[in-house]
């Protein structure tokens, strides 16, 4: 019998085609940010259960909806499964693990390595690219471009390949190059249009040029036919609830928000719920919307349930304006004071920026928020994300001058609105 491999000519140790085609298909779902992922890979596992690349996918699946118990044990149970796996699964599967565990620097160590030797083995990637992976939260400034420096070499390799596509059009998008970004994620699309990731991306290279409408648009389009257990669901309701809040159609943000996007309407990792929640809301209140104080303490709860302890700056950031607007000054304290991490210095001033601006004090709010632009790209998250702060920011220098109104602008435009400063 042949060896068997993967739909990237990957060698499995596998001899059991189902359990080979049940690991493709669950792989691919992850890649896809499609449903459907855990079943897959458990059935791979039922066939084969000493395949050791499908418990370390399994494991990931859970890591990414924040299951981390479910999560070490599936890594775990990959680790003695490796007696039966080859030699390119031993490394894929040891390299992940480490992500699993938590351990960065080793993880990345781990990956290089072994993508110096299996290039296309884009499982093994995945952990690196991303504003959420390991550059992303590795709390340096330059992460993006250093992102785009890891990516680069493997363009060769695996220019051909529709993840790949995703991953460096993305990378491309975050530095800047807007133009070069649309047709990258374009060629993604083309060959694999279900690819939730790459529809993602394809709505930030709308969000950075602007357009605001054909955006909307778009995503609504493809977005129609996304089934709400993708785990992108939430976060690309965002997208939507972002360019109808632009474009004032505060009926359709507001059904995004309460049916797709706050905690109790999502279905999602708790880090889109809490993030994309938390933006929402402030960024709806920098535009004039009315105090929503209910909807702020529903946050805290949230906060207060899956992110208890700082640690993760891209949370704890949004967690502080999540107090900061509730008026919570026990949980507004813990995440000031007990920041940790290497963006720790970052979180604490960022708390005390969103306190001040949650009571009018522009000055304040400007002393504390205004040093943090020059490299803002420390707290994770992607350039859109991270706009909120530019749009604070920009609000309490144009309100600081007037003594008067909060004005709200996408960076580096002329500000088009002015409404009564909210209140928590």
């Amino acid at each position: 019998m042949s060896a068997l491999t993967d739909d990237r000519g990957l060698p499995l140790s596998t001899t059991a085609p189902a359990a080979r085609d049940a690991y493709v298909d669950g792989v691919r779902l992850l890649l896809c940010a499609q449903p459907g992922i855990e079943a897959r890979l458990e059935a791979a596992l039922a066939v084969d259960p000493t395949m050791a690349v499908a418990h370390i996918a399994l494991a990931r699946a859970h890591q990414v909806h924040a299951r981390a118990a479910q999560a070490r044990a599936c890594a775990a149970q990959g680790l003695r499964c490796l007696d039966a796996a080859n030699e390119r699964e031993r490394s894929h599967v040891r390299a992940l693990e480490r992500v699993v565990m938590g351990d960065g620097a080793g993880a990345l160590d781990q990956i290089r390595a072994h993508l110096a030797r299996w290039p296309r083995d884009v499982m093994v990637m995945v952990p690196a690219s991303g504003v959420f992976g390991l550059f992303g939260f590795s709390g340096k400034a330059g992460r993006e471009q250093a992102l785009m420096h890891f990516l680069e070499p493997f363009e060769a390799q695996c220019g051909d390949d529709w993840w790949f596509q995703y991953a460096y059009g993305f990378a491309q998008c975050e530095v800047g190059q807007v133009d070069a970004a649309r047709r990258t994620i374009e060629r993604s699309l083309v060959q694999r249009p279900d690819n939730a990731n790459a529809a993602h991306i394809q709505a930030h290279v709308h969000y950075e040029a602007g357009e605001d409408a054909a955006g909307l648009s778009w995503l609504q389009t493809w977005y129609s036919g996304y089934a709400r257990e993708g785990f992108m669901h939430g976060h690309l309701a965002w997208h939507m609830a972002l360019w109808a809040l632009e474009l004032g159609d505060q009926r359709t943000a507001w059904a995004l928000f309460d049916e797709k996007i706050r905690p109790g309407g999502a279905w999602g990792p708790p880090l889109n719920v809490l993030t994309d929640s938390a933006s929402f809301l402030l960024r709806a209140e920098l535009l004039g919307a009315a105090p929503q104080p209910e909807r702020w303490r529903a946050l805290v709860d949230y906060a207060n349930q899956y992110f208890p302890q700082p640690g993760l700056a891209f949370a704890d950031a949004h967690a502080a304006a999540v107090y900061a607007m509730a008026g919570d000054d026990a949980g507004l304290a813990r995440v000031r004071d007990r920041a940790k991490g290497p963006a720790a210095d970052m979180v604490s001033a960022l708390a005390r920026g969103f306190a001040a601006m949650a009571c009018g004090d522009h000055a304040s709010t400007m002393q504390y928020l205004q040093p943090l632009m020059a490299t803002h790209e420390r707290i994770g998250g992607s350039r859109a994300q991270r706009d909120l702060l530019s749009y604070a920011v920009q609000c309490a220098q144009q309100n600081g001058r007037k003594q008067s109104a909060w004005v709200r602008t996408r960076p580096g435009q002329v500000p088009t609105s002015t409404t009564s400063l909210p209140s928590a």
